[in-house]
């Protein structure tokens, strides 16, 4: 270890000497270029790292550069993989030319993924063809690291080669594709995305509409409208939805948001527009309001336009949503209302927190069926007071709720600074949830929280 150690400190002194030697006009001397050469080949990998320093930060210049990377081929695979590194953060494209011959030479996959990867600095669009060859790749790494490469790509061409590279793609890369214009955020893009919206693979209709979603503005909904009703009813037909709501809620005011979505509906017809209603309530607005209510009052539209309005994104409906849950004569349109009355209620805005328990100890009032009950105790947990805390607390020994009430407790608790607040009564809280649970998590989290610990929510459950 020591004889290691003093060479790769003697070889550190030597290179640190040439640099300073060589004559400012002539960073990339020979020698100096000579030296790190040679490191780059030693066994030691301590002295190999000081080689891939030196690449990374020493002598300047696509010659340099290419004297560098001609190494590539005469060394070994752990080798190859440490210098295409120090290539791609020296960033000199000079390099391209022989890490794209190590790529096309290699069977290692470790080679290949670094290779890949160097690519993402240091290639062009002329080569996201080979990168959208290895995004297809059995090996993860090889596959990831493509995703990678063409997302941050350099290039103005980059973005629309990748669009051209999509026609005639399976569905699967054309999916990875659209997902990498989104990362990149290729607004060019949006015409091509449209048109894949509007396409005939679900797949792909759903990729596209998402990324309109982060991408499009507001003169794209017309576009938008003809991918909603090309879905299939159901989860893809309510991710579209979402997609437009994106787009026109990024309105500057909250009062226009519908706006170009009214505008693009207008002329379609009658069995569309009623189709298109459902978009209309998660966009909301007084636009939206007025075309839904004129549904609901008929007797042919009116569930389409219930549903529309149970799909509104804040609170200001509340009041006509209550209304409903208890006169619409249809039983199922009062517990479509109900339930979304109970979502709304504790979404933030301009209402106090006690405003907003208070809407949802209301809507506990009207429920007649456990699970709605079940709802407004979940929903609570959004509404982080020690008013809440009590409210749940109410419910604790009551059988049919006496878990929803100990999670929502334990979600409460899970604020430090609310939990801190109030800690006597947290404490007690948590006690009884000790004692009353049967659920291992939430017993698990109370301990944790009376102790002052963390606890971190699983991923696949985190929200």
């Amino acid at each position: 270890m020591r004889n290691r150690l003093f060479h790769s400190l003697m070889f550190a002194v030597m290179l640190a000497s040439a640099a300073r030697l060589a004559p400012a006009q002539d960073a990339s001397s020979d020698e100096l270029v000579s030296l790190i050469v040679s490191l780059l080949h030693e066994s030691d990998k301590d002295l190999r790292s000081v080689a891939f320093e030196q690449v990374r930060t020493e002598a300047p210049g696509a010659a340099a550069t290419e004297k560098f990377a001609a190494e590539l081929p005469k060394l070994k695979p752990d080798a190859q993989v440490g210098l295409l590194a120090a290539l791609a953060s020296r960033g000199d494209t000079a390099a391209r030319p022989l890490v794209l011959e190590t790529l096309n030479a290699t069977k290692e996959e470790a080679v290949s993924a670094a290779a890949v990867t160097a690519l993402g600095v240091l290639g062009e669009a002329a080569n996201v063809p080979v990168l959208v060859e290895k995004l297809q790749a059995d090996a993860k790494p090889i596959a990831a690291a493509a995703r990678a490469s063409l997302v941050r790509l350099p290039g103005d061409e980059t973005a629309p080669t990748i669009v051209k590279t999509m026609h005639g793609a399976t569905p699967n890369v054309q999916v990875a594709l659209i997902e990498i214009l989104t990362e990149r955020r290729a607004l060019g893009a949006i015409p091509e995305l449209l048109a894949a919206a509007d396409g005939d693979d679900k797949q792909v209709r759903t990729a596209a509409m998402k990324a309109l979603g982060q991408l499009a503005a507001a003169e794209h909904v017309a576009g938008m409208v003809q991918g909603v009703l090309h879905t299939e009813p159901g989860p893809e037909r309510e991710a579209a939805e979402k997609a437009v709501m994106f787009v026109c809620q990024r309105a500057e005011n909250p009062k226009e948001r519908a706006a170009p979505l009214l505008e693009a509906i207008h002329d379609l017809s009658a069995p569309d527009q009623l189709a298109m209603l459902s978009t209309l309530g998660r966009v909301g607005g007084d636009g939206a309001r007025k075309a839904i209510e004129a549904a609901i009052a008929e007797s042919d539209t009116h569930t389409a336009g219930i549903r529309a309005l149970c799909n509104w994104p804040d609170a200001t409906i509340a009041n006509r949503l209550m209304e409903l849950s208890k006169s619409d004569s249809h039983p199922e349109h009062r517990i479509a209302t109900l339930r979304a009355l109970i979502r709304v209620a504790p979404l933030a805005d301009s209402r106090s927190d006690a405003e907003r328990l208070e809407l949802l100890k209301q809507c506990l009032t009207i429920c007649t069926r456990d699970e709605d009950r079940l709802l407004v105790l979940q929903r609570a947990r959004s509404i982080r007071t020690v008013e809440t805390l009590r409210f749940i607390l109410e419910h604790v020994d009551e059988p049919a709720f006496t878990e929803m009430a100990c999670e929502t407790i334990v979600e409460l608790a899970h604020h430090r600074t609310l939990r801190d607040a109030h800690k006597e009564e947290f404490h007690a809280a948590l006690d009884r949830v000790i004692a009353t649970s049967q659920d291992a998590t939430s017993v698990d989290r109370a301990n944790r929280y009376k102790n002052n610990q963390t606890w971190v929510r699983p991923k696949a459950s985190a929200n």
